[in-house]
């Protein structure tokens, strides 16, 4: 993926984000750090991408924010961020990923 740090990438992300994934570009704010642990979460979203042909993806995270959104902070509650937010320290995370991880992540626990 390729990593953009610009004007751009300020103007695309919402107040308050730091990063965002659109395939096959990660989009970051100028004046962030480039962390290792940044990166990952924002290529675990790559992946989630690729495994759902990118379009779908968007619209599925669209889709479970809003059955999310009465009960609490949907952002963190959607299972694509659930699963990146929870794997974003592990190095090795992404070479042992299995297809479809995300999947697991879909009933709140």
């Amino acid at each position: 993926m390729k990593i953009v740090q610009n004007k751009f990438s300020n103007l695309i992300l919402a107040q308050g984000y730091s990063a965002v994934t659109l395939w096959p570009f990660i989009f970051i704010r100028t004046g962030i750090t480039l962390s290792p642990r940044l990166i990952r979460h924002e290529q675990i979203h790559g992946r989630q991408q690729c495994e759902m042909l990118v379009i779908p993806f968007y619209i599925w995270y669209l889709v479970e924010w809003f059955i999310r959104l009465p009960w609490g902070n949907a952002y963190r509650n959607i299972s694509f961020e659930r699963e990146a937010y929870r794997n974003q320290l592990n190095p090795h995370y992404l070479d042992q990923r299995p297809c479809w991880a995300w999947t697991k992540y879909l009933r709140k626990r």
